[in-house]
């Protein structure tokens, strides 16, 4: 599974995992113990986790959120060393940490919230998600 797989629907939490397309809309799958499926319409905002980038100061003015978790994934191997329940000041000191070029003033709190909570999914759910292909193959 790959970035490409996972959406996000507005409103609702959690991640999904996109089935197909359908007449109306698209069909998905929770990600979770559950794994409720959903038919979300045109009046539902579903977003593809490959299109979500993180705003920074760089040229680009953003990175991809990809990226983003497969450098988490690279240096934390799932353990972010936050508390339980992280303070503002603890989560932008986290945000920065793995994205120094990182916008404080467009990046609010809660988008690192998310951003830490759809790791955690997506590490239980999908860790093949987060490993580089051009690593594994030099693995191999």
């Amino acid at each position: 599974m790959n970035f490409k797989e996972i959406a996000t629907v507005a409103g609702k939490p959690g991640l999904y995992k996109v089935l197909k397309p359908s007449r109306t809309g698209v069909i998905l799958e929770s990600m979770d113990e559950k794994k409720a499926k959903m038919v979300a319409g045109m009046s539902q905002r579903v977003s593809i986790l490959s299109d979500i980038s993180i705003y920074t100061t760089t040229e680009e003015g953003a990175e991809p959120l990809d990226s983003v978790m497969k450098k988490i994934e690279a240096e934390f191997k799932g353990d972010l060393g936050l508390d339980e329940n992280p303070d503002d000041s603890e989560l932008r000191a986290f945000m920065k940490h793995v994205l120094p070029d990182v916008d404080e003033s467009r990046v609010y709190v809660s988008d690192i919230k998310k951003l830490i909570s759809w790791y955690k999914i997506i590490r239980v759910q999908a860790p093949d998600a987060l490993v580089d292909s051009e690593e594994e193959k030099s693995e191999a």
